[in-house]
């Protein structure tokens, strides 16, 4: 049986889809590659101060969503 073909809606290249296709199903598998900028986005904080201000405006993140879901409507 043959896979279908199926048309990039990035580049417009016609492709397979293949069962263990990496990355979008409307995509060619050249388009899902991640790019490397977003590979490097995605690096963890190893700075202190970074880490410190990470966590406090998560604090604040969590309260503000605590406050927005449990606020009483009176």
């Amino acid at each position: 049986m043959a896979f279908p073909i199926k048309t990039c809606v990035v580049c417009g290249d016609e492709f397979e889809l293949r069962p263990g296709k990496p990355g979008f199903a409307n995509r060619c598998p050249s388009c899902s590659e991640p790019e490397s900028s977003e590979s490097e986005s995605a690096r963890p904080i190893t700075d202190p101060v970074d880490r410190r201000i990470e966590s406090e405006v998560n604090a604040l993140r969590r309260r503000a969503m605590r406050d927005m879901l449990y606020r009483k409507d009176s």
